[in-house]
Protein backbone atom coordinates (compact mmCIF):
# COMPACT_ATOMS: atom_id res chain seq x y z
CA UNK A 1 0.00 0.00 0.00
CA UNK A 2 2.28 2.73 1.06
CA UNK A 3 5.08 1.25 -1.66
CA UNK A 4 2.24 1.58 -4.31
CA UNK A 5 1.24 4.94 -3.14
CA UNK A 6 5.08 5.69 -3.52
CA UNK A 7 5.49 3.95 -6.89
CA UNK A 8 3.19 6.13 -8.14
CA UNK A 9 4.02 9.28 -7.04
CA UNK A 10 7.75 8.38 -8.24
CA UNK A 11 5.64 7.58 -11.66
CA UNK A 12 3.72 10.75 -11.91
CA UNK A 13 7.10 12.51 -11.57
CA UNK A 14 5.73 14.63 -7.79
CA UNK A 15 9.08 14.76 -6.55
CA UNK A 16 10.67 16.35 -9.53
CA UNK A 17 13.83 17.44 -7.19
CA UNK A 18 15.72 20.72 -6.55
CA UNK A 19 15.87 24.05 -9.05
CA UNK A 20 18.22 23.61 -11.75
CA UNK A 21 19.97 26.79 -10.97
CA UNK A 22 21.58 27.28 -7.05
CA UNK A 23 22.15 30.81 -5.62
CA UNK A 24 24.41 31.54 -3.01
CA UNK A 25 23.34 33.83 -0.49
CA UNK A 26 27.04 34.74 -0.12
CA UNK A 27 27.07 36.16 -3.82
CA UNK A 28 23.99 38.13 -2.96
CA UNK A 29 25.16 39.29 -0.02
CA UNK A 30 28.41 41.14 -0.93
CA UNK A 31 29.53 42.78 -3.78
CA UNK A 32 32.75 40.99 -5.80
CA UNK A 33 35.64 42.73 -4.88
CA UNK A 34 34.95 41.33 -0.95
CA UNK A 35 34.49 37.93 -2.51
CA UNK A 36 37.76 38.05 -4.59
CA UNK A 37 39.85 39.34 -1.43
CA UNK A 38 38.12 36.33 1.18
CA UNK A 39 41.35 34.07 1.71
CA UNK A 40 40.47 30.53 1.73
CA UNK A 41 42.78 28.82 4.24
CA UNK A 42 42.49 24.60 3.78
CA UNK A 43 43.61 24.16 7.00
CA UNK A 44 41.12 26.54 8.99
CA UNK A 45 37.97 26.22 7.07
CA UNK A 46 34.63 27.90 8.51
CA UNK A 47 36.62 28.42 11.65
CA UNK A 48 37.13 24.27 12.44
CA UNK A 49 40.88 23.54 12.02
CA UNK A 50 41.45 20.12 10.31
CA UNK A 51 42.79 17.83 13.30
CA UNK A 52 45.22 14.58 13.47
CA UNK A 53 42.16 12.40 13.38
CA UNK A 54 40.99 13.87 10.07
CA UNK A 55 44.44 13.87 8.77
CA UNK A 56 44.89 10.29 9.25
CA UNK A 57 41.76 9.46 7.53
CA UNK A 58 42.23 11.67 4.52
CA UNK A 59 46.04 9.60 4.47
CA UNK A 60 44.25 6.27 5.27
CA UNK A 61 41.81 7.10 1.81
CA UNK A 62 44.66 8.09 -0.25
CA UNK A 63 46.42 4.72 1.10
CA UNK A 64 42.85 2.81 -0.19
CA UNK A 65 43.47 4.02 -3.14
CA UNK A 66 46.79 3.42 -3.87
CA UNK A 67 46.24 -0.19 -3.12
CA UNK A 68 43.19 -0.59 -5.38
CA UNK A 69 44.91 0.97 -8.14
CA UNK A 70 48.03 -1.85 -7.76
CA UNK A 71 45.69 -4.63 -7.45
CA UNK A 72 43.85 -3.30 -10.39
CA UNK A 73 47.38 -2.83 -12.56
CA UNK A 74 49.58 -5.46 -11.32
CA UNK A 75 46.81 -8.02 -10.10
Amino acid sequence: TDCNQLGFNLRSNIFQGGPLESRSVMKDSYTPDIIQKAIRDPKNWHGRRTDELGKWHQKNALNLNLQKALVDKYG
